[in-house]
């Protein structure tokens, strides 16, 4: 609480002398993972899938994560999955426009080929989305995103997922995994990807670690500046 205060008593302060700070404060915190291929239907629509699907974990507040999917590739991504201990459940489903379209809970209810894994892919119940038909039109590709927010379990929190996305436990208990299912590959055919535990961008400092380095900043200058006065 103290700290919380005290930033803010650092923003006041430049606010009072007529010092604001830049858009940069708004940054959040973020960390982007990269998928694996589960099956291998087809060995060129993997590759295609791993090249292309990327999952950014958003730290929106003390009780939220947003999990923000992209597909760069002309495929269509059309189930969400997750598997895992540290969720509570789906706050809301948000994305790029009107040609993607979710809806909660996702049929067939388990990731495609989830259950041949060394460590069954065990969908969380409800912990799922899928496009409305027509299916593969409403799914994401190249250039659209879906968001799903998530409220967090009790005690749990931004770190809390970034840890249980490193897979400590191998994909096993309090482990997060989520599975992706793609269809309409340039070539036909379906595929089905899990996260990679390997983060492809490290987090982006948090807005609060922004503010008071800049707030510093700002207060060190207006002191040497009354200095001289």
């Amino acid at each position: 609480m103290f700290q919380a205060i005290h930033h803010r008593a650092l923003v006041g302060a430049l606010l009072a002398v007529g010092l604001t700070l830049p858009t940069t404060v708004l940054a959040v915190t973020s960390t982007t993972y990269s998928f694996v291929g589960v099956t291998n239907n087809n060995a060129a629509n993997v590759a295609t899938g791993v090249a292309s699907l990327s999952v950014e974990v958003i730290d929106l507040n003390a009780t939220q994560v947003g999990f923000k999917f992209t597909n760069s590739s002309s495929s269509s991504l059309t189930d969400v999955y997750f598997d895992d201990g540290t969720l509570l459940g789906i706050a809301g489903i948000t994305d790029s426009g009107s040609t993607v379209d979710f809806s909660a809970i996702a049929s067939p209810a388990n990731l495609p080929g989830g259950s041949s894994m060394t460590v069954p892919f065990e969908t969380t119940q409800n912990f799922s989305a899928d496009s409305n038909p027509p299916t593969s039109p409403n799914g994401v590709t190249s250039g659209e995103w879906l968001t799903i927010t998530f409220n967090l379990q009790s005690g749990q929190n931004y770190a809390s997922i970034i840890n249980a996305l490193a897979l400590p436990n191998g994909g096993g208990t309090g482990d997060l995994r989520i599975g992706l299912h793609v269809q309409s590959f340039p070539g036909g055919g379906s595929e089905s990807f899990v996260n990679s535990p390997d983060a492809v961008f490290p987090p982006v400092p948090e807005p609060e670690t922004y503010a008071m380095m800049l707030a510093g900043l700002g207060l060190v200058g207006f002191m040497a500046r009354r200095r001289l006065v």
